[in-house]
Order: C-alpha cells, then sequence, then structure tokens
C-alpha cells in the first residue's frame, strides 16, 4: 500500500527593492572621500612653500657658483691685444720677410750679373732689382741671329751658367719675348707674335735643360706691343728687341702688380750696365 507523501511548500521570499541603496550609499563615500582629498590639498602652508622654495634657491646659487669658480680657474680669458698692435707686429713681420727676400735677391743679382759678364761688358744686359724681384734684360741680338729663335752658341753658354744659379731656387721665373714694330712674315713666323712667343721659349727650354723646374717657368710673348723706346729711331727698335727674364720675389710688393721702368738698379750692378748698348737688328 503506498502511502501518499505530502511536501511541504515554502512560502516564495519578495525580492528587495531597496538593494541599491548599498551600491548608491558606497559611491556617495567614496565620492566624499575624494572631495576631502582635494580640498586637504588645496590648502598649501604658505610659510612651508616660502621655506622650501628659498632652499632650493639658495643650493642652486651655490652651485652655479662653484661651476663658475671651476671656469674662472680653469679656462682663463685670453688678453685683449688692441688692433694697432697686432698690425703693428703684422707689418713687422711682413717688413723682416721682405728684408730676407731682397737679400736673397741681391746675391741672386750678382750671380747672374757674374754669368752674363761678358754681355754686361758689351752693353747686351740690363739687370734692375726692386722689392718685387729681379728683372734682367738680355738684348734680343745677343741671344738670336737676326728674325730667328734658334740660341747663338755664345748666348747658350751664358744662359747655362744663369741656369745653375736659378735651379735650385724657389722663385717664380718669367721669361718674355719683345720684338720692335717692323712686321715679320715668314714660314715659321707668321707675325712678331710668334717669333717672340718661340724666343721665350728657346730660353725655357734650355733653363729646364740645366735643371729648372718647369713649374717655376713661364715663357711669354709680347710682340711688338709693350716697347719700352720709341720705334722711330734704330737705337730704339733695338733696346726693344729683348728677352727679359723676371725672377720673381716669394714676398711681392703689394702696392704694384707688375715692375715699373722707375726701379732702382741693384746694387750688385755696376754703373756701366745701366744703359744698353744699340746692337744688331733682331
Amino acid at each position: 500500500m503506498k502511502l501518499g507523501m505530502r511536501r511541504s511548500h515554502r512560502p516564495e521570499e519578495q525580492a528587495s527593492h531597496e538593494r541599491w541603496l548599498v551600491s548608491y550609499a558606497d559611491f556617495i563615500t567614496l565620492l566624499l572621500a575624494v572631495f576631502a582629498v582635494m580640498y586637504a590639498l588645496s590648502q598649501v602652508n604658505e610659510g612651508k612653500y616660502r621655506v622650501m622654495a628659498g632652499s632650493l634657491l639658495n643650493t642652486i646659487a651655490k652651485e652655479q657658483g662653484r661651476r663658475d669658480s671651476l671656469i674662472v680657474a680653469h679656462e682663463p680669458s685670453p688678453p685683449i691685444v688692441p688692433i694697432d698692435d697686432l698690425a703693428a707686429k703684422r707689418a713687422s713681420r711682413i717688413g723682416e720677410a721682405q728684408l730676407r727676400q731682397q737679400e736673397k735677391m741681391r746675391i741672386i743679382a750678382r750671380d747672374i750679373m757674374a754669368a752674363f759678364a761678358p754681355l754686361v761688358k758689351d752693353g747686351q744686359v740690363r739687370m734692375t732689382q726692386s722689392e718685387r724681384g729681379v728683372r734682367v734684360e738680355i738684348n734680343a741680338s745677343a741671344l738670336f741671329p737676326l728674325g730667328e729663335a734658334t740660341l747663338q752658341e755664345d748666348s747658350i753658354k751664358a744662359l747655362n751658367a744663369v741656369g745653375q744659379v736659378l735651379k735650385n731656387g724657389e722663385h717664380a721665373i718669367q721669361v718674355e719675348g719683345h720684338t720692335d714694330d717692323i712686321p715679320i712674315i715668314t714660314p715659321k713666323f707668321p707675325s712678331n707674335w710668334e717669333l717672340s712667343a718661340v724666343r721665350a721659349s728657346s730660353v725655357v727650354r734650355l733653363l729646364i735643360d740645366n735643371g729648372v723646374q718647369a713649374t717655376r717657368l713661364t715663357a711669354v710673348g709680347y710682340g711688338e706691343n709693350r716697347p719700352v723706346e720709341s720705334n722711330d729711331s734704330e737705337a730704339g727698335r733695338a733696346r726693344n728687341r729683348r728677352v727679359t727674364l723676371m725672377i720673381m720675389s716669394t714676398v711681392p710688393d703689394s702696392s704694384s702688380d707688375t715692375f715699373s721702368d722707375t726701379e732702382t738698379p741693384s746694387d750688385a750692378v755696376p754703373d756701366s750696365s745701366s744703359d744698353i748698348l744699340p746692337g744688331a737688328s733682331a
């Protein structure tokens, strides 16, 4: 016989609709704490702030002063030299260099004069010296046959001696060819330009053969365009037919770019060399 079982039914609990109040109360509490902290932070003690700021400034000032003292001790300021003193010292150095260079050029002029002694005696060579260097002016008739650019035997010997004087120096050398204004028309030389240029090149080639560095040498032909005398007379034309050696100083005179005819003759040049005697036509 089955016995019927009776189940007990518990009354259902009603849901609480006020549970949100707990979370809301927690939120309000936290929010109140945040405002309390913010209020506390906003209340700065001005007195303590001033003390702290003063202490920081003093520390920074002491550290900066220590650095400045180290800089002064290890990096002294250079002495201030007046501009006038610098200019005077520079001028003095340049003056001393020019004096030394003039002495060197005087020795070169003396040695070249000795090499050209026979031509000097005949009045075929003129030499002058200035702060820019030494200029040796050689009558063309002493070097070349008429209308030619091939060196004569006697001139080769003299130029060989000049090459030995110049080969150990450092001075730049410019060799210039000049003619008179009488036109020349030959298969070799259509004009005086070619004649003067080839004559200058012949002298340069001979100097190179005697050991003068080619980088120091320049050959220039001016033709009849740079006369030193009038071409109206035979004597003037003979003076204009010439080859000039310009031995340049390494300390040039800044007041002039070229040699002038008013240069003082070198002390190494005898008085007899100051005038060129008329030579044969060239």
